[in-house]
């Protein structure tokens, strides 16, 4: 049981990673729909991940609770190392690409905000930005 759940987790891994890499190559060419239709798809992913990786822990504490003298590398068969290994392969390579996802998104995001800043000048009232009083870009008249 236990291997069909790290199996069934890196599979959920590899599919963040799959997703994550479109949303890289989508936010490269500012392709925004796309990636917003696959947001829920990503968060149905993670909570699988989640649910799994919880299942692992209780198969994993489970045998060693049933064996509490024994050592972890010694209850875990060899298809079970591997796929511990594999997991934590996956969540590597994911951390990286999202990583590298986090920066183009905070990049795109400083770019708008430079944007908006310079069409719809902001002063700072306390902890709020609002309006600057006499925008010199904009003029609105009713």
């Amino acid at each position: 049981m236990l291997s069909h759940h790290l199996q069934s987790a890196i599979n959920d891994l590899k599919d963040l990673i799959t997703i994550t890499e479109s949303d890289i190559a989508d936010i490269k060419e500012a392709k925004n729909e796309p990636q917003f239709q696959r947001h829920s798809l990503k968060e149905e992913k993670i909570k699988s991940f989640e649910a799994k990786k919880a299942m692992i822990d209780h198969e994993i504490s489970s045998k060693m609770s049933k064996n509490p003298t024994k050592e972890l590398k010694d209850l875990l068969d060899e298809n079970e190392h591997l796929a511990l290994e594999e997991l934590k392969n996956q969540l590597s390579k994911l951390r990286d690409v999202n990583k590298h996802y986090a920066r183009l998104v905070l990049a795109v995001s400083n770019l708008y905000n430079t944007f908006l800043e310079r069409v719809i000048p902001t002063e700072m009232q306390g902890y709020e930005k609002v309006a600057a009083k006499n925008p010199k870009i904009l003029e609105v008249r009713v």
